[in-house]
């Protein structure tokens, strides 16, 4: 698939700022399966300095400052890219899951210590016995580490449900799970906290999901949004992803954007500023597919 992903994002504030210093996670990533064209960037008012670098895990970051007297801030990517299926599927064949959890614990390799660092906490995703007790059912002795990811990943998605009103980034894993629901970053949260519960490696992924309209009805433009999943280490195999928001693993229709240990590594923008007062923000995502 080859699509065209539009990401505006328009702050207003109430006072104005004399100086902003920013870093936007608004670049695709480059992958085995996914092609990105350059992407072109547009901020108003115009940065006094701005550069591309890639952060510890490999993400591309556009760093900019901005100097001028300003109450608005606007930054538009605009981006071309191709995805194809990813290797592992539901038919790949996967070690049980004690195995798996064995060699991320006693394999030496510099791959596998690098992997270690998916196992711990991290600011947003703390694991718990709480989660570890909700993950035990999809983890039963012998079970392949891919099969009961999948359950695992369904069974959130049976279970809980999509409300964008009742968390926000600051809301505990405890809540979403005592009250089943929240959004997608939430549910990519819970399940890398069952997953880290139990000692093995999980990664959040931050990126765009194609949404189909009604039957009979034109798409809207704008009408996408962001999107949150994960992804698991297979030993031997790879990085699996999985989608608990859908219930599925991902495809095509996903676009990556940047991955790390939670939202907190991969914040689409972020920065520090001085003045401002509140603010509001808006932003619309499209993703245009051309095949």
């Amino acid at each position: 698939m080859t699509y065209t992903i539009t990401h505006c994002t328009r702050y207003t504030y109430t006072s104005a700022i004399a100086l902003c210093q920013n870093e936007a996670r608004l670049l695709p990533r480059k992958t085995p399966w996914q092609c990105c064209e350059e992407s072109k960037v547009t901020i108003d008012p115009t940065p006094a300095l701005s550069m591309e670098r890639c952060d510890f895990f490999g993400n591309r970051v556009l760093y900019f400052a901005i100097q001028d007297i300003h109450q608005r801030l606007k930054v538009s990517v605009i981006t071309n890219v191709e995805t194809s299926r990813q290797p592992i599927s539901r038919s790949s064949a996967s070690p049980p899951w004690e195995e798996a959890l064995q060699r991320l614990l006693y394999d030496s390799d510099p791959d596998t210590i690098e992997i270690r660092q998916f196992c711990l906490n991290s600011p947003f995703v703390h694991g718990n016995a709480a989660l570890r007790d909700y993950a035990n059912p999809s983890f039963s002795p012998g079970r392949p580490l891919l099969d009961a990811m999948l359950d695992l990943t369904e069974r959130i998605h049976r279970d809980f449900i999509y409300d964008p009103h009742f968390t926000t980034v600051a809301t505990p894993l405890g809540t979403v799970l005592e009250n089943r629901r929240g959004v997608c970053q939430d549910f990519a949260h819970l399940a890398i906290g069952c997953v880290r519960s139990l000692g093995l490696a999980a990664r959040y992924i931050s990126g765009y999901l194609e949404t189909l309209p009604p039957p009979g009805q034109r798409r809207l433009r704008g009408a996408d949004a962001s999107h949150a999943w994960l992804a698991v280490y297979l030993p031997g195999l790879g990085w699996a992803e999985f989608d608990p928001t859908n219930g599925c693993m991902p495809d095509e229709r996903h676009i990556t954007l940047a991955w790390g240990r939670d939202y907190g590594d991969v914040a689409p923008l972020k920065g520090v500023m001085s003045g401002g007062g509140s603010h509001t923000l808006a932003v619309s995502v499209d993703v245009e597919p051309l095949s």
